[in-house]
């Protein structure tokens, strides 16, 4: 993910890409229509982009509990600069400001994005906490054009105003000037451009004293737990941070560190759960993953840290509860060396019926041609969403918006940011560390530092048990390896939900979701 400017780094980033890039609903087919279509554009698209600063506001309402709310919808670009006042990059956001009485406290506002990196704001943009959605299939195919794209009762706009930002080289954020897309291609490059273009809006648009929020999906909530530590330091407090679907350590990924193969587990058994293929299912998910959680930190991480020493009776006794759990093949397991890759799991589990399951989210089946392959040929969670969501989102901004521009607009940029692409090092913050610069970046540490210096930080950590791009046991992991003090612990607060890596397309769940950002918004809002 970055600058190549160490080779070997360069070869180490490709192969953690797929983790990253994956995560904002392209997985093996991230790079296919959309992004050959940015492979053919001309660099002039960038010559289109301009310093000035643009707003095109237009009217709106949504109703939220019985309650009409009108709104200003604003899509625009900030112009971010740098030390030297110089303009480097037109960060392009789409703004939900609700009317409120003259006079009154000022209302919280949240910078919400999506991460790859290399994806812009679109899926949570047209499917989560905005005014506005694009409706799929609860984990199935959607049917081709027309979508229906219609209001969101359960929108976050009666908490909080909301502002859609899209990364540098995505939607229709560019560089300008002299700059270079790679300039912004990096953790630490990102985070000071979002930092930059959230001060602005800031200056803008009068929000100063606003309660803050970031809001962060994948990737996002990597670059989400820096970027509240980075603007903490100049001077911008927030109330919260939202993480979904969570990835914030990408050191522990590394080939050869067995922590991915424990963090996998349970996301494993939940699949294994959901699609039948267990000899003696529970009635429930819970405790059932309680269980699970339990065996994985205890038996199975003691049998991996034993590597060549590990007996053949206690590897059989593992790969016996192994398949219990994931209703492996022991054999399977025995074969994997105790270590099934996701890709593997993915294409072994319905093996015997000729089918997949889902990257973003398990409950999805996909069918390859080949059923005898190593691993599946294609996301089908991805497949069955990007249409819908691509379309919604062209329709609504340049259709019902009617925003205007030069340039076109880029779901993602997968083809130019993923890969090698992506400067994947990291400043860690102080302390312990001592400002040491990592080669991959674990921002639990920045935001453990940000709690530490405002305990008023509210943390508000949200996973789908189906999320196999980002699994949910990573995130406690990550979150719970951050050393913050006892007396911090009751600002950091888990949810769980039977879906995939975008919670929100799951009609069951969305209710629960939307009553669980509104208590943290409730608590965090009002600094207690």
């Amino acid at each position: 993910m970055r600058i190549n400017r160490y080779p070997i780094l360069v070869a180490l980033a490709a192969a953690l890409a797929l983790p990253a890039a994956a995560q904002e609903k392209k997985a093996e087919t991230g790079k296919s229509e959309s992004a050959k279509a940015d492979a053919n554009e001309p660099e002039e698209d960038i010559a289109r982009a301009s310093a000035e600063e643009d707003a095109q506001p237009k009217r709106g309402s949504v109703t939220v509990k019985g309650r009409t709310i009108a709104y200003t919808a604003t899509p625009g670009t900030l112009t971010i600069r740098d030390d030297d006042g110089e303009a480097v990059a037109s960060m392009f956001y789409v703004a939900y400001v609700a009317d409120r009485p003259k006079g009154s406290a000022p209302r919280p506002v949240t910078f919400t994005f999506n991460g790859g990196p290399g994806s812009s704001s679109m899926w949570l943009h047209m499917g989560s906490i905005g005014p506005v959605l694009v409706e799929t299939p609860n984990a199935g195919s959607t049917a081709p054009a027309p979508y229906r794209i219609r209001s969101n009762p359960e929108t976050m706009l009666d908490k909080t105003d909301i502002v859609f930002l899209d990364a540098i080289g995505t939607g229709l954020s560019r560089p300008i000037g002299k700059s270079k897309g790679p300039e912004f291609w990096g953790v630490d490059q990102d985070i000071d451009a979002f930092s930059r273009g959230i001060m602005r809006y800031l200056t803008l648009n009068d929000r100063w004293d606003s309660p803050k929020f970031l809001f962060g999906e994948s990737y996002g909530t990597l670059r989400g737990a820096g970027l509240v530590y980075a603007l903490q330091q100049r001077g911008v407090q927030m109330n919260g941070v939202v993480l979904l679907s969570s990835i914030l350590n990408y050191g522990v990924r590394q080939p050869g560190y067995d922590q991915i193969y424990l963090t996998y587990l349970p996301s494993y058994a939940a699949t294994a759960w959901y699609h039948n293929r267990l000899a003696n299912k529970p009635a429930a998910l819970e405790p059932f993953l309680t269980e699970v959680r339990q065996w994985t930190t205890g038996p199975y991480a003691a049998a991996l840290a034993k590597g060549s020493d590990l007996s053949d009776e206690e590897r059989g006794a593992v790969a016996q509860q192994m398949s219990a759990y994931t209703g492996l093949p022991v054999k399977y397991i025995l074969d994997a060396d105790l270590r099934v890759e996701l890709s593997r799991f993915r294409k072994e589990l319905m093996r015997d019926q000729k089918r997949t399951v889902g990257r973003l989210d398990s409950r999805f089946i996909g069918i390859d041609v080949d059923a005898a392959g190593e691993g599946p040929e294609f996301d089908t969670t991805d497949a069955a969403i990007s249409g819908p969501y691509v379309g919604a989102l062209n329709k609504y901004l340049f259709g019902t918006l009617g925003y205007k521009t030069k340039l076109s607009y880029r779901p993602n940029y997968y083809v130019k940011i993923g890969g090698g692409n992506w400067d994947q090092r990291h400043r860690a913050p102080g302390g312990r560390q001592g400002g040491a610069q990592m080669a991959l970046a674990n921002t639990a540490l920045d935001l453990s530092a940000a709690m530490r210096q405002n305990p008023y930080l509210k943390v508000l950590s949200l996973n789908g048990y189906y999320d196999m791009a980002t699994p949910f046991f990573g995130a406690e992991y990550d979150l719970k390896h951050m050393q913050i003090d006892p007396s911090l612990r009751a600002n950091l607060t888990y949810h769980y939900y039977e879906s995939g890596h975008m919670v929100y397309i799951n009609p069951a769940v969305i209710g629960q979701f939307k009553r669980d950002l509104d208590t943290f918004y409730d608590s965090a809002a009002v600094g207690n």
